[in-house]
């Protein structure tokens, strides 16, 4: 796991001449470091950048320096190229920075040689956000998850940790002790990979038993979806008055939530709360979050939760749209429902996708959620009718 901000730092008091060791943790300064490879993606280099620098934050660390570079494709050694490199090592030098992350995700043989290259510690952008994912999780079931995914990433890369492990190099005379060492460190990650997916497969399967018995009682699911920080959970709140966590972190909520929403003339449906996606979301933590994504694929209908006041959320909503796809959700009924009404410049309005319902709403107010729980109660009438037939 890595522990961003872990490092102590130490204090003296003169007169006593006592040694007396700071518990608090040392803020590391970072660089982030982006790469577009095309003039037309400058402006979204830029952005990206900017919800890496939010990201960082996030994980506690204090970003200083921010640098964006034009290259015609990643270069296979370096992602950045050589020049760039030597130039990463002065500004590191300089800063006094701690770490460098990189807004796409590295190879190992690239984070090695840049660790290398630049004498800095080295995250990209798959590292940073599984730190956080290990932060937020609470129960057993995203905890199992998050380690999961942190394994899968660290196991092709132990050969890059092969020397700080046994305390060998490659080469004349450390053959042996060196190899064994690394050999025995791989075998314990995949057997803990191993008993790792099968504690979640233990727990799908205790989530699956929990629909089936949902799927008893006639009353509809609705699963909350949207990029991390679109206002799901003040929304989940604002419906179920759960008291879940709010605020404007990212991936705030890890962990499925669901609770019981009572509308009009006794109509009620199940809402999910679920963790928020991003662009970029790492492959490995789709995979490893399948379980609980799972309330997704198996509910009856998406409420997709968009920030409207953010000025990129027509890329964000792109960016969920292609998650739901991976998922195999993409063909689910769906409700657009456009948060943060209370933000907008006054006359503004959404755009209504074509063939989709939607609503414009603030969670936090309460602006315009009379109308989306309209559009819930008459679907939910209408799939509790379609639930009732079934049987």
């Amino acid at each position: 796991m890595i522990k961003i901000g872990a490092l102590e730092g130490g204090a003296s008091i003169g007169r006593s001449h006592k040694q007396v060791v700071s518990t608090a943790p040392r803020t590391e300064r970072a660089g982030l470091v982006g790469c577009f490879f095309a003039r037309r993606g400058r402006a979204r280099a830029e952005e990206s950048l900017l919800e890496l620098e939010a990201l960082a934050s996030a994980a506690g660390a204090m970003v200083v320096e921010r640098v964006l570079q034009e290259r015609p494709a990643p270069d296979p050694a370096f992602f950045v190229g050589r020049g760039k490199a030597d130039e990463l090592r002065q500004v590191a030098q300089a800063l006094g920075l701690d770490l460098l992350i990189f807004d796409d995700e590295l190879s190992p043989g690239q984070q090695r040689n840049l660790e290398n290259r630049t004498d800095c510690k080295i995250l990209d952008r798959t590292q940073l956000i599984l730190d956080i994912f290990a932060r937020r999780a609470r129960t057993r079931e995203g905890k199992l998850q998050v380690e999961l995914a942190q394994l899968n990433y660290l196991l092709p890369r132990l050969v890059g940790k092969g020397t700080m492990l046994s305390r060998l190099g490659a080469g004349i005379g450390t053959r042996g002790p060196g190899e064994t060492r690394l050999e025995m460190d791989r075998r314990r990650i995949r057997n803990r990979i191993a008993l790792l997916r099968r504690e979640i497969e233990r727990v799908g399967r205790h989530r699956q038993q929990q629909r089936s018995r949902r799927q008893g009682v006639p009353v509809p699911v609705a699963a909350l979806v949207g990029y991390t920080n679109a206002g799901k959970s003040t929304l989940f709140n604002a419906l179920t008055r759960a008291g879940t966590v709010e605020g404007r972190q990212l991936f705030s909520t890890l962990d499925p939530l669901l609770r019981r929403v009572e509308l009009r003339n006794g109509t009620e449906i199940v809402l999910s709360d679920t963790v928020g996606f991003i662009r970029k979301l790492p492959h490995d933590i789709v995979a490893a979050f399948r379980a609980t994504l799972e309330e997704v694929r198996e509910a009856d209908l998406l409420l997709h939760v968009i920030d409207r006041s953010n000025p990129h959320w027509r890329d964000q909503a792109a960016a969920v749209e292609e998650v739901l796809t991976e998922l195999g959700a993409q063909n689910k009924p769906v409700i657009d429902v456009y948060n943060k009404a209370d933000l907008l410049p006054e006359g503004s309005h959404p755009m209504r996708p074509l063939g989709r319902d939607s609503v414009l709403i603030s969670a936090r107010t309460g602006f315009g959620l009379p109308d989306l729980k309209s559009l819930l109660l008459v679907w939910g009438r209408t799939r509790v009718k379609r639930l009732k037939s079934m049987d």
